[in-house]
């Protein structure tokens, strides 16, 4: 089963891996400005997200399995890899088990370490959810609010609806698969795994994923790693603030 990507433009591969409960959709913004630049990206959704399959196996080495099957897939090689948040430690996992494949790896606001569970109130509003009884989007916003103050986050998590069928919502995500397997968003990378190679860790200057005390044990694991931080932003750095976000990731890049 190989992963749903929208491809951009020509060039080098740049593959962009989203964060739990997003998409591809996520990045299509960033994704033209770096095909602008030359690059060949590829938007993917991954598994039990966006339009991907969907499974009831869900760890961090089946996915970083998916993305190399789906580059062996498409012939792609000497990759540039892009991933945030859940979609960083796919990278990540990735890179330590095929390092040849990768050119450049970049990492948004995740760590390898182990991360408790926080994403509980927004699993219970999405479960919340009856499409019998919530037919408009501006129904589905005001049940989520109940559950989540953010109206930011409401926004960004209402990118999984779409209509099933004339007048009937529904989520792309496959809700059940990734309430069922919460606990493996948070684990942590094998601590004696390395990849000896160039990354670029990217954090949000207002996200605590990503502490000083970390970078001692991301360097262990991570000996080439560099560090970078975006201003004015949070955990979805990417979104609060592009232009520095783009400008980092293609400095990185490029050198």
């Amino acid at each position: 089963m190989e992963l749903y990507a929208n491809v951009i433009g020509e060039g080098r591969p740049f593959l962009i891996l989203h964060g739990f409960l997003g998409m591809s959709d996520n990045w299509k913004t960033l994704g033209k400005h770096f095909s602008a630049e030359g690059y060949q990206v590829h938007l993917i959704d991954q598994r039990n997200h966006g339009r991907s399959f969907h499974s009831d196996v869900f760890s961090y080495k089946v996915m970083a399995e998916d993305v190399k099957m789906y580059c062996d897939a498409n012939d792609l090689s000497d990759v540039v890899l892009l991933g945030h948040s859940m979609g960083g430690k796919v990278a990540m996992q990735l890179g330590v088990i095929y390092p040849e494949l990768i050119n450049k790896l970049i990492i948004a606001d995740i760590g390898p370490k182990y991360y408790p569970l926080h994403h509980q109130d927004i699993l219970d509003g999405l479960q919340s959810l009856d499409f019998e009884t919530l037919q408009t989007r501006g129904a589905v916003d005001k049940e989520l609010s109940s559950y989540v103050s953010d109206p930011g986050v409401r926004m960004f998590l209402m990118k999984n609806l779409y209509w099933k069928e004339k007048g009937r919502l529904g989520l792309r995500i496959n809700l059940d698969a990734l309430v069922k397997n919460v606990s493996e968003i948070g684990k942590p990378l094998d601590e004696n795994e390395q990849y000896k190679q160039e990354v670029l860790f990217l954090k949000g200057d207002r996200s605590n994923y990503i502490q000083e005390r970390d970078k001692e044990n991301i360097l262990k694991q991570f000996p080439a790693a560099v560090f970078g931080e975006i201003s004015n932003a949070g955990h979805w750095l990417h979104a609060e603030n592009p232009k520095e976000f783009m400008v980092n990731v293609l400095k990185f890049v490029k050198n």
